[in-house]
């Protein structure tokens, strides 16, 4: 099957990611609550969301521009220094941003 770019075949792209995610997020909620959260599973949860993201910010450190460096350090300290996700978060945004910018 092929969309075209156009822009109703944008907009049905859009609505077409758009209810897959949907779908993806209820029925995991739907699922789980058919399901006795042990301790056990707790900890797998718990486990999980920090694995995720660390595979996410990995490879950026790896193979990352000047840009996601900057954003990585900044965030990191500002994270650490105030103990405060979403200043940090918007301090390494800053700092991406002004690295590309500069250079």
């Amino acid at each position: 099957m092929t969309i075209e770019t156009t822009s109703t075949g944008i907009l049905l792209l859009i609505l077409i990611m758009t209810l897959v995610t949907l779908v993806t997020r209820f029925g995991g909620v739907f699922i789980m609550s058919f399901v006795r959260i042990s301790p056990r599973i707790e900890s797998f949860i718990n486990t999980m969301a920090s694995s995720v993201l660390i595979a996410i910010i990995v490879p950026m450190a790896f193979g990352g521009d000047a840009g996601a460096l900057a954003a990585l350090l900044v965030t990191a300290v500002v994270m650490l220094v105030l103990k405060k996700p979403l200043p940090a978060i918007a301090a390494g945004i800053l700092a991406a941003a002004l690295v590309r910018y500069v250079f």
